[in-house]
């Protein structure tokens, strides 16, 4: 490969059935038009892994990617994303995560990990620098994120970042989660699930290498004028920085949007009692940050009995206010225990309210009564091991509700659960739910910012005017972010031409606004492929029934959103069929090639 900036232009992959490590050249070309983390990961998993394949089976890929910011002076560009098929959805998917393995995974001279087959026994991938190898990991299963990563960090210096599965994982939880650090966490869609089919405990990586950077000057003087604008963003540098993403559960609920008792309401009235200002004045012990982040977001607590990270506002949402447990100790410490064990803590949430309603209807026999955080903690831990009806939770939402012939009372999209708006009070973020590629997602465009915070501006919340063309440039400015890969938090500060300006600093690319939401757009289609391929339909671009009837009480009271309306727009808007399938045309002039018989 001719001379490259910020990408290391080398990938290591690692073939578990044999055993075999070996590093592979990335085509240029591919890191042109994919750019990295998500993106590169969905190009590899597009490529090898036919769309019907069972998400455990041993031919499917997972992938570990970072972008070409990765580990430069670029704020938030420690993170990382892992693609493969979803055990949930069954769709193409992603899941990124903050601290600090990202940046080490850089170091080391990768742009990406490649996981083939399946090992016979249970081991972790050892990466120190060039030097690469399996090793047994019997030692370590079965055992909490916490405790493999202290023992790894032990036993190979304190240097290694580590990510992680936990029982929930190698019990193939559909939505177990991959663990880094304290708790970060790739939290969604359990690909921690897919690393546990694989036999695969963890990754432990040590880096020592520098990024090269096509112009340093340019960089640094971005740097400078990006340090000045977050230090005078009210979002970035006040209100995240004090309470952490817990500083929207006030917010979100005076508007009626806190989903609460599985989305049959959408006020709660012990919000208080879990709020960003509660957590700060009962259990926070200090700010914490990740790899290069000026913003500290991240909250170190402690209750009387426990301690760790968090909760952050959706977690506080789905074990809080979804649970009608209005105690931010006890959500705490059931966040506490799901990060140990692995567990999505929004999927997991979710799946317990469809459960707790089941259980008052008489549907099932279990007694799960709401507000019974004891009982939560029960369940968590039966999830994790798949003992009892934790077998049936682990499922997910969807699954679950199916076999006792409720699924309106599941409260998820494509499978994925939903995260925690409720829809109703923001048309625009209903829209992005029902046309996101992972399924009820909020990241994929986040519309909450336009339609509740005022970033950039402030758009008519109950209005559906002007929102299909907002979605479709927000999830592809997402798509080109999870590519860079960058926190997506810098979108309250930064738009796409820093974006591209860093881009062009970094690896002496010509990048333009226009080629970095065209990056996006592209790999938002790619997705949108293999996921039709694999079964899901674009009649799935839609919400659960619940949602799309009216609150009864609250500043939502009536409103439903016009989905059907805004869908037909955002279809041509995307300039796909009106039937929602991405044209062979559209996808020529994005440089995919069509699948065989597509038209």
């Amino acid at each position: 490969m001719s001379e490259i900036f910020g990408w290391t232009g080398r990938a290591l992959l690692v073939d578990l059935s044999t055993g075999i490590t070996k590093r592979i050249e990335l085509e240029r070309e591919v890191l042109l038009k994919f750019m990295g983390g998500r993106g590169l990961g969905a190009k590899i998993v597009y490529d090898g892994v036919d769309p019907r394949t069972d998400p455990f089976h041993r031919d499917n890929i997972l992938v570990f990617a970072v972008g070409p910011l990765t580990a430069t002076k670029v704020y938030t560009s420690g993170r990382y994303c892992v693609v493969s098929k979803s055990p949930l959805t069954g769709g193409l998917f992603y899941s990124s995560s903050g601290g600090f393995f990202g940046a080490s995974l850089k170091k080391a001279g990768y742009d990406a990990i490649i996981i083939r087959g399946r090992a016979s026994d249970s081991v972790y991938l050892y990466i120190d620098d060039e030097e690469v190898k399996l090793e047994k990991a019997s030692h370590l299963w079965g055992k909490g994120t916490k405790e493999v990563r202290e023992i790894l960090k032990r036993d190979l210096g304190r240097e290694f970042r580590v990510v992680c599965i936990g029982p929930a994982g190698e019990n193939l939880v559909r939505y177990a989660c991959i663990v880094n650090d304290i708790s970060n966490a790739a939290g969604r869609g359990g690909l921690g699930a897919v690393m546990g089919s694989k036999n695969l405990k963890a990754i432990a990586v040590r880096g020592s290498r520098k990024v090269r950077v096509a112009d340093p000057d340019a960089l640094n003087d971005l740097m400078e004028k990006a340090k000045i604008r977050v230090i005078w963003n009210p979002i970035l540098d006040k209100a995240l920085a004090y309470y952490g993403t817990s500083s929207l559960v006030n917010i979100i609920n005076e508007h009626g949007m806190l989903p609460t008792r599985n989305f049959q309401l959408g006020y709660f009235e012990e919000a208080d009692a879990i709020s960003g200002e509660t957590l700060r004045e009962r259990i926070f012990v200090k700010r914490a940050s990740c790899y290069n982040c000026p913003v500290a977001c991240k909250r170190i607590t402690r209750t009387k009995s426990m301690g760790g990270e968090g909760p952050e506002y959706e977690t506080i949402g789905s074990l809080g206010s979804m649970l009608m447990i209005g105690d931010i100790e006890k959500v705490a410490e059931i966040n506490y225990l799901c990060n140990d064990l692995g567990l999505d803590t929004i999927s997991t949430g979710v799946t317990i309210a469809c459960a707790m309603e089941l259980s008052e209807r008489g549907v099932i026999d279990e007694k799960i009564e709401w507000g019974d955080a004891e009982k939560v903690k029960e369940l968590v831990g039966k999830i994790a091991a798949r003992e009892g009806i934790g077998n049936e939770l682990a499922e997910g939402s969807k699954r679950f509700a199916e076999k006792y012939g409720m699924s309106e009372c599941a409260m998820h999209v494509k499978g994925l659960e939903l995260a925690m708006y409720d829809p109703r009070g923001a048309f625009g973020q209903a829209l992005s739910y029902a046309t996101s590629n992972r399924g009820g997602c909020h990241l994929n465009a986040y519309m909450i910012a336009v339609e509740v915070l005022g970033v950039p501006y402030l758009m008519d919340r109950f209005s559906p005017t002007g929102k299909p063309p907002i979605v479709v440039y927000l999830q592809n400015l997402a798509a080109a972010i999870d590519s860079m890969v960058l926190c997506k938090f810098m979108a309250f500060e930064f738009d796409d031409e820093m974006f591209a300006n860093f881009l062009s600093a970094v690896t002496g690319e010509n990048y333009t606004q226009e080629t970095v939401v065209k990056t996006g757009e592209r790999i938002w289609n790619l997705e949108r492929v293999f996921n039709i391929r694999a079964g899901i339909e674009p009649s799935q671009d839609t919400l659960p029934s619940r949602l799309l009837s009216p609150l009864q009480n609250g500043p939502c009271k009536g409103k439903v959103p016009p989905l059907r309306q805004m869908l037909q727009e955002y279809y041509y808007v995307r300039g796909w069929r009106e039937d929602g399938i991405p044209t062979a045309e559209k996808l020529k002039e994005l440089g995919i090639e069509p699948p065989e018989g597509w038209e």
